[in-house]
């Protein structure tokens, strides 16, 4: 719908504010690059006119969305060390993240 100015959802526990062609990021999921996701975990939508607030969520709209790529984020350095004893450990950390294009926010009738 093209009133539809913003939605607040819910993926695996994280909120996300989108909109229609956004890209977020999220945590990997079953999915495989190109899949197309159907999120029904709607918070809030925002239109022109109101906001559609869920109790606890809005069961009549469905986004759509489309993985396009899978990335890691920047490597995370942790370093450890007990003074005095002679202790020193290195160790990276990249968490990985799927890339979700937004295609479409709809009404279910």
């Amino acid at each position: 719908m093209k009133n539809i100015l913003y939605a607040i959802i819910e993926i695996k526990g994280k909120q996300y504010k989108i909109k229609v062609n956004d890209i977020i990021k999220i945590d990997i999921i079953k999915a495989n690059i190109g899949d197309i996701i159907y999120i029904k975990k709607i918070l809030i939508i925002k239109t022109i006119n109101k906001i559609n607030i869920g109790t606890p969520i809005i069961k009549n709209y469905i986004i759509i969305s489309k993985i396009i790529k899978k990335k890691k984020y920047k490597k995370i350095k942790i370093f450890k060390m007990r003074r005095r004893k002679h202790y020193q450990k290195h160790q990276g950390f990249r968490k990985k993240y799927f890339e979700l294009k937004i295609q479409s926010i709809s009404k279910i009738d």
